[in-house]
């Protein structure tokens, strides 16, 4: 099937970059391909060629509830056809080409992705086929090179796992991808000198103090260690229930 027959299923959508799988051979691949990218936000894919045809049921079943991104899904016969329309290619290879073209990482590459788009331009991402990765005329249709900081003594990256990492680059560098820590609220001054002389008076009564030469050395430790948590009011207050409950126990016994 040629790419202007299926080119009007590729709806470009928002202001994201396409993610570009070249000749990927096993539909299984292609589905966890597509579930990371719904995961980070992403839903515009393209097919190059893919081996066992379009549309493919196991793709479907391994997606997983991204059937939204396969249902739009661009098929199309070469890689040239598939970034006709794109302004700036990257393609991700973790193996080092004889070729001048810029490498950057995953980051980098998604950073410049974002001001790209910002612009008005469109941005795609090249991946290779399973098997071998992109051949080198399809890395010579780039304008730059992503590639993983991986070990260098095992480099191979599933096409699911790249395709995922890429697009959390993308979520991550958005305010979507900002995780905010809810606010914990801390323990004031007084609370904590208030616990400090509770757990004083506590100790004294349990003869922790000993022997009487070190302890003043002792309750200046206590107090810079109750200081240096980071308590906040309910946990002030546990200790205080705690330091009660001691004396109680020993009272009864």
């Amino acid at each position: 099937m040629s790419g202007t027959d299926h080119q009007a299923q590729d709806d470009w959508g928002g202001p994201q970059p396409v993610m570009v799988l070249v000749g990927p051979q096993m539909g299984e691949n292609i589905g966890a391909a597509a579930r990371g990218m719904l995961n980070f936000g992403l839903e515009h894919m393209r097919l190059v060629a893919p081996r066992d045809g379009w549309p493919n049921p196991a793709a479907t079943a391994t997606a997983s509830g991204a059937a939204r991104v396969l249902d739009k899904v661009g098929v199309f016969d070469t890689t040239a056809g598939a970034i006709g329309d794109m302004d700036y290619v990257y393609a991700t290879t973790a193996r080092p080409r004889d070729m001048t073209t810029r490498v950057v990482t995953p980051e980098q590459a998604m950073g410049e992705a974002r001001a790209l788009i910002a612009d008005g331009k469109r941005v795609g991402v090249l991946f290779g086929a399973e098997r071998a990765g992109l051949e080198n005329a399809d890395i010579a249709l780039a304008n730059a090179i992503v590639t993983v900081p991986v070990n260098p003594g095992f480099a191979s990256l599933n096409l699911a796992q790249c395709v995922l990492l890429t697009a959390y680059e993308w979520r991550r560098q958005s305010e979507e991808g900002v995780i905010e820590a809810p606010e914990i609220p801390q323990a004031s001054q007084i609370e904590v000198e208030k616990l400090y002389t509770h757990f004083e008076e506590r100790l004294e009564v349990a003869g922790f103090f000993f022997p009487e030469t070190k302890a003043a050395s002792m309750k200046l430790h206590l107090r810079n260690m109750l200081s240096r948590m980071p308590l906040t009011p309910q946990d002030v207050q546990i200790f205080h229930g705690m330091l009660r409950q001691f004396v109680r126990w020993k009272t009864r016994g």
